[in-house]
């Protein structure tokens, strides 16, 4: 049983810097792929960021490009975003997601699991 739980979030002021961690069990997960997707109450889930876990190659989000960072550490079995230059429209729930997906996937439905995610909150 795979499971996934994120932590990091909290209160930021625009322009500050959060990291967010991933960590993921229950198997070994070369050949998987791993994202962040991000949700404001009464919207749809966002994609974020995704990255391969054996070769390392990732994907972005226009919106985030240049600010936030997607990185793996295979040892610990973690997926950190760095999150830099925060704005106020950055502020969600953060989700970290997990799956076999073939490539590097953007949408939500490809991902079966989960974590319970975090708040972030950016103040202006």
């Amino acid at each position: 049983q795979i499971q996934v739980v994120e932590s990091g979030g909290g209160l930021v002021q625009a322009g500050g810097s959060l990291r967010l961690s991933c960590a993921a069990s229950g198997r070994t997960f070369s050949g998987y792929n791993m994202a962040w997707f991000r949700q404001v109450l009464g919207r749809e889930r966002e994609f974020v960021a995704a990255i391969s876990w054996s070769a390392g190659s990732t994907i972005y989000a226009d919106s985030v490009k240049g600010r936030l960072t997607i990185s793996r550490d295979s040892a610990e079995n973690t997926v950190a975003l760095q999150m830099n230059n925060l704005k106020p429209e950055d502020t969600a729930v953060y989700y970290c997601a997990v799956d076999r997906t073939l490539g590097l996937v953007r949408s939500p439905r490809a991902y079966k699991y989960w974590g319970q995610g975090t708040q972030v909150t950016v103040s202006s």
